[in-house]
């Protein structure tokens, strides 16, 4: 016997709405849901929407859990839409699954199943044990690039990478002397901090830190806590103190990557200004990347976005790390003398790689924004 109520037929038109809903719900955590995936619930009963959640800042609550909140007892008999697999799995809260079979939902319409091993099709396992109808794959392509980072995350070990250039219309990205440069407009710079505000960190190296003294933080109205963790790879800590990532480390996350070699005393001088520092491998100075995105995947980080200079930059490419670039292309010029994209490399490297696709423009103000994701 079914222990959950009868379901009503379904409408391919509406689920496809409220599916879509769903998604637009899980965006809003995009950026504060890590170290979980930032999904997006829907509890709709007889065609109205009685319940919405989102995953919280932290991962937690899940979505599930603050749909049904919303939806209270009501939600006996109704569907749930939800962008990723409920979890099966006791973690820091109890299982979705468990929550969605003890609200009396009739109707479970997922995405698509979490590759995590501690859920991998055991959440919709349960539902069905229970008697509800679990229907999986609506906009399962969407799902996959919703919750990209946690699936590169599970599967890889890392997270995804995003690498962001601004780049003058000779392909420049600094002037002469490697002195900063205003390249593209404003439009673009909120862009940008919209790009930020989505990331979970943001990673330059020290070289930016010197030469700009930047705040890496989200500079939108009222979305300065949206501002990512800062992450600065600077191999031997020589960060000025008076500088905006050690000053405003309290306010802001900032974690220092540096190699073994780096001073033990800089180490527990940045500490108790309020930064972490992590070491890892370093060959003739420059830091084992490959080692940089397995720490920060396991400290939970599931998106990053990759906002350095030409070295950095290029060490990324290098690496075959990039998974999708964005490339501000401005209609200044800065001149031969200027600084190349990327360090001891062609832009080409990056734009014609067989590893990246562009996958299509868009005008920003007076700038065009191109976006390239991995094949």
């Amino acid at each position: 016997m079914s222990l959950a109520p009868a379901v009503t037929l379904a409408d391919p038109a509406q689920d496809q709405r409220f599916m879509a809903l769903a998604f637009a719900l899980g965006r809003r955590s995009l950026g504060r849901a890590w170290p979980n995936p930032a999904v997006g619930a829907v509890v709709v009963k007889d065609g109205v929407i009685i319940g919405r959640g989102w995953t919280q800042a932290g991962g937690r609550p899940h979505a599930e859990t603050e749909a049904l909140r919303r939806a209270g007892k009501a939600a006996r008999g109704a569907t749930m839409y939800v962008t990723l697999e409920p979890c099966s799995h006791q973690g820091k809260t109890p299982p979705c699954a468990d929550a969605i079979i003890r609200a009396g939902i009739a109707r479970v319409v997922s995405a698509l199943e979490d590759p995590n091993p501690d859920v991998a099709g055991q959440g919709h396992e349960r539902l069905r044990a229970r008697g509800i109808a679990v229907e999986i794959g609506l906009s399962a392509e969407e799902a996959r690039r919703a919750h990209v980072g946690h699936f590169r995350r599970v599967r890889e070990g890392r997270p995804e990478v995003l690498l962001k250039l601004a780049l003058s219309a000779d392909g420049k990205v600094g002037a002469a002397g490697r002195k900063p440069v205003a390249i593209t407009g404003e439009a673009a710079r909120t862009q940008v901090s919209l790009l930020r505000a989505r990331s979970d960190a943001i990673l330059v190296g020290f070289g930016t830190v010197l030469s700009d003294n930047p705040a890496l933080t989200c500079r939108l109205p009222g979305m300065i806590d949206h501002s990512p963790v800062r992450v600065v790879l600077d191999a031997e800590l020589r960060v000025p103190l008076s500088y905006s990532v050690v000053a405003t480390a309290r306010e802001t996350p900032t974690w220092i990557v540096c190699a073994p070699s780096a001073s033990a005393m800089a180490e527990q001088v940045l500490r108790d200004k309020g930064l972490e520092v992590l070491r890892v491998d370093a060959k003739e100075g420059r830091l084992d990347l490959a080692q940089v995105v397995k720490i920060l995947a396991e400290r939970g980080i599931t998106r990053l976005m990759v906002e350095g200079g030409p070295t950095v930059a290029a060490s990324f490419v290098k690496a075959d790390l990039v998974d999708e670039a964005i490339l501000f292309h401005s209609p200044k010029t800065i001149g031969p003398d200027g600084v190349d994209a990327l360090e001891g490399l062609p832009l080409t490297a990056l734009t014609q790689s067989t590893r990246l696709k562009s996958v299509g423009s868009e005008q920003v103000g007076v700038d065009t924004m191109e976006h390239y994701e991995r094949t």
